[in-house]
């Protein structure tokens, strides 16, 4: 009896140690992975700030009067950037795919940016803007510091991208003066945007300290973000960038500003005095405004990549390269296109009637410029130590991910 008692005690002991074993095992098995987190799981890199790093004009590669279809290297989805890629999340946001954010290498990219993006939330004839801050409304819109944190708590996030400010200087009306007092006054008697009031009240040093100010509360804001996630400084980066130039200086265009062809073929009209205001003054204020905002926030994680040299060689209308048809090249896709084309898309006016073109593209770098500026971003990004510089051309070609030589120094 003792023997069948502590035989049928020990089959029962067994038996329990089995069903928890296996239990143990089923639970183990069925336990999820852990999800992305702060400071855990696939790093990612998001961008955030104005159309220099949406990717605005990414769609076109190099320039044509032959034919949109022959610089067309992204086709009619380059900016939908919903789950589907039917459509964009925000209407004219321009967050194509070939914007400097999708480093690869293991590395994932979120695009928050929004062309036409300052450094706070505002509505442009109907089409939402958002800014740097935490705005949000009844609609579901949300300011990108906001869209930021809520993605950062779900993932992690090593650095933040920003290009912020140049709105906020109203670039896009001082372009479009320029290209204006170019087309109607004659060049015996040129109107220069660059001494027009509309144009110099915003580089006054008034304005340049308030939009200054502007800028370093953006970028607090992105910071604050990161912090209301529980982020540690040490544990990500913050990258911000200036602006490349986007025209030569007056001795630099391949074009005469004489008649009309700087603006009807090359999509370039600005007078060769205001091209060097441009090149000597606008873009540097506003750079400076950049880049002082970031050293005003003393944060310590904070890191700047200065691109304004980026494009030197390859800017609109610079007579170092030409349209497709100048250079007898058939279609973006030619090899060596990226090394005799231009990296900066045309400023179009009526031109965009009857095509797949936007003027909000206007002055933007192009497909070229897009991938360019990623090899500069991926050198800034470090593989994770991540670091300041500036970006240049390191030569010709194309390396092999199929970006243009940088160097970052």
């Amino acid at each position: 009896m003792r023997r069948s008692h502590r035989t049928r005690a020990l089959r029962s002991l067994l038996s329990l140690a089995t069903v928890a074993s296996v239990s143990t095992v089923g639970f183990l098995a069925a336990a999820p992975a852990h999800a992305d987190a702060p400071g855990s799981g696939t790093p990612w890199v998001v961008s955030v700030g104005d159309s220099y790093i949406s990717g605005e004009a990414g769609r076109w590669a190099g320039n044509t009067n032959d034919g949109e279809s022959l610089i067309d290297a992204l086709g009619p989805t380059a900016y939908y950037d919903n789950a589907t890629d039917t459509a964009e999340l925000i209407n004219r946001c321009h967050r194509s795919k070939s914007a400097e954010i999708y480093l690869g290498g293991g590395v994932d990219g979120e695009n928050l940016a929004c062309s036409g993006a300052e450094t706070t939330t505002y509505t442009d004839s109907g089409d939402f803007k958002p800014g740097l801050d935490f705005y949000s409304d009844s609609s579901g819109n949300q300011g990108q510091a906001l869209m930021l944190q809520n993605f950062a708590a779900t993932h992690n996030v090593k650095m933040v991208a920003v290009s912020i400010g140049g709105n906020n200087f109203n670039f896009g009306s001082i372009v479009q003066d320029c290209v204006e007092d170019f087309l109607i006054s004659p060049s015996w008697w040129p109107d220069y945007c660059s001494t027009d009031s509309s144009t110099t009240k915003n580089f006054t040093s008034s304005n340049v300290a308030t939009q200054t100010a502007a800028i370093k509360q953006a970028l607090l804001n992105i910071h604050q973000a990161m912090a209301n996630d529980g982020y540690p400084d040490s544990s990500y980066s913050i990258e911000v960038q200036n602006y490349p130039s986007p025209i030569p200086p007056g001795s630099g265009f391949r074009y005469s500003q004489s008649g009309y062809t700087r603006q009807d073929t090359g999509g370039c009209g600005f007078w060769n005095t205001d091209a060097n205001w441009a090149n000597n003054t606008a873009l540097p204020t506003i750079n400076n405004a950049v880049f002082n905002a970031a050293a005003q926030t003393g944060l310590n994680n904070i890191h700047t990549l200065d691109i304004s040299s980026a494009f030197n060689g390859r800017r609109l209308c610079e007579n170092t390269v030409g349209l497709l048809e100048e250079v007898g090249i058939p279609s973006w896709t030619y090899p060596g296109a990226e090394n005799e084309t231009e990296w900066v898309n045309q400023i179009r006016t009526v031109s965009t009637i009857d095509s797949d073109y936007y003027i909000q593209e206007s002055l933007h770098p192009n497909y070229w410029g897009q991938l360019a500026l990623r090899d500069c971003l991926r050198q800034a990004y470090n593989g994770g130590a991540v670091r300041s510089g500036s970006c240049t051309i390191a030569g010709t070609g194309l390396d092999s991910q199929g970006e243009p030589l940088m160097s970052l120094h």
